[in-house]
């Protein structure tokens, strides 16, 4: 295992910037070379850098000389949607592992190309999906394994976010979503609830995605704000928009579950990202913040009663050890309420050992395969299409995967020492 591990930070819009002070901030990581399109914002990385660290990496405006070095161990990815998976795969082919922040895929070829790159080089490529390291979803991931909820039948989740103004500004901000939002009609973001619903189903080990269906609504959101907020002259008021403005994805498993995404960033509402897990033992809703356990909820009364709780009770006493032992540490001062510092450290623990991480390439491929899915089903008036299945038939018996604290296929309470 290495204790000093060296990483090429690409991408430094606002994310990029943000992550890499997280990255600055785990034990053992340095970073010599920082790369952005943008001159001004490459700049910005190396400033990052030397403030945290005292030293100045090098600076470069095209990744692919960043990725000629060969004293880069992995390299971490912050760009555009569109741009993420090419360079994944240039990054591995380049003899580097690689992690990258989250967004759809264009293509199915793409997602196909990822795995190949991997699977030739033995590099790994991790989605960076913060939010499987969330304190809540990490709770309710303990309590589905601990059996709380009985056999899972219904999922559902989504991207719920009042983002109109980040999106009609995204040429003045620079920012990506703008184009897509012009150009793409599906569900864009579908990683951030999608991801811990994939672990909690246990895909690509023991189950898959056979078959998904999206529908799309008209498009109003955007054009109303950009009317009220930027006036009936700015030159994209009256812009059709294909991007609608809810999209509805439902997703079939193997194992017979069923999955709902909504993906929801262009009319006026609060943030959700609209967990929700039911089976037949319980079912918990993160609006709300509410569950309902057969046989354990209000088992004090002495009436039969189908009555909400708070999560509260069961937020501390099913408690992740992974977040125990980091509410201690004080991860939660980190960005996202300390879930970017966690799935960050995961990636840089995967590079230092040199082994798969607990996000994989095929976890990677299979989650960003909604975003190009989703588009084809809308544009064929919700037809179901069929979901690919990136592990070529291994998802029935792979190998094993491995244990750790940051582990997503189990709770690994062992790896844990108690804190005093």
């Amino acid at each position: 295992m290495k204790e000093i591990v060296k990483i090429g930070f690409v991408g430094l819009g606002g994310r990029g910037q943000g992550n890499l002070r997280e990255l600055l901030n785990v034990d053992g990581v340095i970073v010599p070379a920082v790369c952005d399109k943008y001159e001004d914002r490459a700049n910005r990385g190396r400033e990052i850098v030397e403030e945290i660290t005292g030293t100045a990496p090098d600076v470069y405006l095209d990744y692919k000389e960043l990725l000629a070095r060969d004293d880069i161990d992995a390299v971490f990815c912050c760009t555009t949607w569109i741009t993420h998976a090419r360079i994944g795969i240039d990054a591995m082919r380049a003899g580097k592992h690689v992690g990258f922040e989250v967004g759809g895929a264009a293509s199915i070829e793409e997602c196909w190309q990822l795995v190949r790159a991997s699977e030739e080089t033995g590099k790994f490529c991790m989605l960076l999906e913060n939010c499987c390291y969330d304190r809540s979803e990490m709770a309710i991931f303990n309590m589905i394994k601990k059996g709380l909820f009985g056999d899972l039948i219904h999922m559902q989740g989504g991207y719920q976010h009042d983002l109109r103004d980040e999106i009609s500004l995204g040429r003045e901000n620079r920012h990506g979503r703008l184009f897509n939002f012009q150009h793409r009609n599906g569900e864009l973001y579908p990683t951030h609830q999608f991801g811990p619903i994939s672990k909690a189903l246990s895909i690509n080990r023991g189950n898959r995605y056979i078959s998904l269906s999206s529908f799309a609504t008209k498009s109003k959101g955007l054009n109303e704000w950009i009317k009220k907020n930027k006036g009936e002259d700015y030159d994209l008021a009256d812009y059709e928009f294909n991007q609608g403005d809810i999209i509805t994805t439902v997703l079939k498993t193997a194992d017979g579950q069923t999955v709902v995404l909504t993906h929801d960033c262009s009319l006026p509402r609060p943030y959700s990202r609209g967990y929700r897990v039911q089976g037949t033992g319980g079912i918990y809703m993160e609006d709300g913040e509410v569950i309902y356990l057969e046989g354990i909820s209000h088992e004090n009364k002495n009436h039969w009663t189908h009555e909400w709780e708070s999560f509260d009770k069961y937020q501390e006493e099913y408690e992740h050890p992974l977040w125990k032992k980091y509410r201690i540490d004080g991860v939660h001062e980190g960005g996202h309420g300390g879930m970017d510092f966690l799935v960050i450290s995961a990636f840089i623990e995967a590079v230092k050992i040199g082994s798969q991480p607990p996000i994989d390439v095929y976890d990677t491929a299979t989650w960003m395969a909604v975003t190009c899915l989703s588009e084809q089903s809308i544009a064929i008036g919700g037809a179901p299409v069929p979901f690919p299945d990136f592990t070529n038939g291994m998802w029935i018996d792979r190998e094993p995967y491995r244990r750790g604290i940051f582990c997503l296929e189990e709770v690994c309470e062992d790896f844990f020492k108690e804190e005093k």
